[in-house]
């Protein structure tokens, strides 16, 4: 494969699988190596055999972005199995423990920080440990999956609001701290992105609750993981080596048009389905 990364080499965390996945095969389709870090290693293994299939070079290691020393041990095996580290997307996070969360009066001080630990620490932790590596490659670029939940909040759902909230100023303040040494840091926030674990939960028993959300998208429709790779791919390459410390909205129009019905509706469309699990 050759392309826009050509040289360069890359870790996904949560990579195995949606948007994470996605980005893994993007960045490979563009010549980079990548090292695909996710805590279920069967998934990682899989998407790592799609890549080389197509003629691209992957590796997976096993990693739980919870635990600081996986983190540490990741930057260290990207280097040592491709001899460099040029660009980190931050991807993974665990839906169990950083979902929803209620108010703050529900919100137990233990989920709050099993939330923020996988939501913002990971991605500290991340920078920590990936600066030095990409530093003495000359420089590169990290890319944070952050949410259009960083930038508009929704009742009842603080730890993933606020964490969401909390990597974009994040990005922002490492984008600050690295920038002289030719690391740029930007965030990406998605909207609605229709992965195969949210297909198979949310949406294969319900397609009118899909169409729902699409019709409420300038474009029509929702997301899928290669948008958010396309992205990914951009900022990671030199096409953007201007940009730093940006959050980069991919999400169909969703956050620029004013809906006056939709909370309405919303509120409608739950109450007709009470056993649905809506992403918003």
């Amino acid at each position: 494969m050759a392309g826009k990364l050509n040289g360069k080499v890359a870790i996904v965390t949560g990579g195995g699988t949606g948007i994470g996945g996605g980005t893994v095969l993007r960045l490979a389709e563009e010549g980079a190596k990548v090292l695909i870090a996710d805590i279920q290693e069967e998934l990682a293994n899989q998407r790592a055999g799609m890549v080389r299939e197509k003629g691209g070079t992957a590796e997976v290691v096993r990693a739980d972005v919870s635990k600081e020393e996986d983190i540490r041990a990741m930057m260290a095996e990207a280097v040592k199995r491709f001899g460099r580290l040029d660009i980190v997307v931050n991807n993974a996070y665990a839906p169990a423990s950083s979902g929803g969360g209620g108010t703050a009066e529900k919100v137990s001080s233990e989920g709050w920080d099993a939330a923020m630990g996988i939501l913002v620490k990971s991605m500290y932790l991340s920078a920590k440990y990936a600066v030095p590596e990409l530093r003495k490659a000359g420089g590169g670029a990290i890319v944070n999956i952050s949410s259009v939940h960083g930038l508009l909040q929704a009742p009842g759902a603080m730890l993933y609001e606020v964490g969401k909230g909390a990597v974009i100023s994040l990005t922002r303040q490492l984008a600050v701290e690295y920038g002289k040494d030719g690391i740029r840091v930007n965030a990406i926030c998605p909207g609605h992105i229709v992965t195969e674990r949210i297909a198979e939960r949310t949406w294969k028993d319900n397609p009118s609750g899909l169409a729902f959300f699409a019709a409420q998208y300038p474009v029509r429709r929702t997301g899928k993981p290669v948008d958010i790779a396309n992205g990914a791919v951009f900022l990671a390459s030199d096409e953007a080596s201007f940009i730093t410390g940006h959050a980069l909205v991919i999400d169909g129009g969703l956050t620029i048009q004013l809906q006056e019905n939709f909370a309405v509706d919303m509120v409608k469309y739950a109450r007709e389905h009470p056993d649905l699990q809506l992403p918003y």
